[in-house]
């Protein structure tokens, strides 16, 4: 897919005013629906990934000029998440189903592996998870790779919450599970530490008519033995329960201090945590 360049653009604003002056943002494509997902090789500029909520996947390898759909042949079209394996850019990782919540979302079937770039996909099971909103892959082992489940969230279901693999997508474990009701909204790994994960459980239930969000279920949740175990966090800062949606952020630079994005009873709150990275 070819979008040829627009003169017609919007301007950079803020701080960065001065240094982006000659510049502006201007529509690149996919053509589609709302983009979800994204992932890129570190180093290369040039080639990018981004997964839509109805759409399918594209990928471009020239920097966003050019976009090609690489998911057609399969038998779902909503994307939920996407994660390139560090030691091997080679090999990509798709949840499918949209995590972002409205009357009219899409559900998944499962998690996708392709070795070749995009160019092939296999369905890697779980099938019944409904929607896979984060996917994280070990960089130093590309065998062992999480997926953040939510769960098709019309009820109550068994498949929600954490699921770990540490053979490449063969077998999975489900390493976190809180209650039927409560499925995992968010997921991040320490960037100095794959040891050390967080993440965000959101008690939901949605029909065509309401959605239900939050509840007893919602939490902050930490392992420190690569996602084997979990300990659910409270206090040190974070709001005290019934919570609703959970996102969680780690910094690079200092990955002592984590970020919660955490919805409550009367709004959402952004807190940032490095005494909870403590045993």
């Amino acid at each position: 897919m070819w979008l040829p360049y627009s003169p017609c653009c919007l301007p950079f604003s803020g701080r960065s005013t001065r240094i982006y002056s000659g510049s502006c943002y201007r529509y690149i494509g996919p053509v589609g629906n709302r983009i979800i997902a994204a992932a890129s090789i570190p180093g290369d500029p040039n080639v990018y990934y981004v997964g839509a909520a109805s759409g399918g996947i594209f990928k471009s390898t020239d920097g966003g000029i050019h976009w090609d759909p690489i998911f057609d042949h399969e038998d779902v079209s909503s994307v939920g998440s996407l994660a390139i394996t560090p030691s091997d850019p080679n090999i990509v990782w798709a949840g499918t189903g949209e995590t972002f919540i409205r009357s009219h979302i899409s559900v998944g079937n499962g998690i996708y592996k392709s070795v070749d770039a995009g160019h092939s996909w296999r369905r890697m099971g779980l099938e019944a998870t409904g929607r896979i909103g984060r996917v994280i892959v070990d960089p130093h082992n590309p065998e062992v790779v999480f997926a953040c489940a939510l769960g098709h969230a019309y009820g109550p279901q068994p498949e929600r919450g954490v699921f770990r693999t540490a053979d490449g997508g063969q077998t999975w474990q489900q390493v976190l599970q809180v209650d039927q009701n409560t499925g995992c909204s968010d997921m991040v790994m320490d960037p100095n530490n794959s040891h050390i994960l967080f993440a965000g459980m959101w008690q939901l239930e949605m029909h065509t008519w309401n959605r239900t969000s939050g509840g007893p279920g919602s939490g902050l949740y930490k392992s420190t033995d690569g996602g084997l175990n979990w300990r659910h966090l409270t206090g040190h800062g974070l709001p005290n329960p019934p919570l609703g949606k959970i996102a969680v952020a780690m910094s690079k630079k200092n990955s002592s201090r984590v970020y919660a994005l955490v919805e409550t009873g009367d709004g959402w709150y952004l807190f940032n945590l490095p005494v909870v990275l403590k045993p």
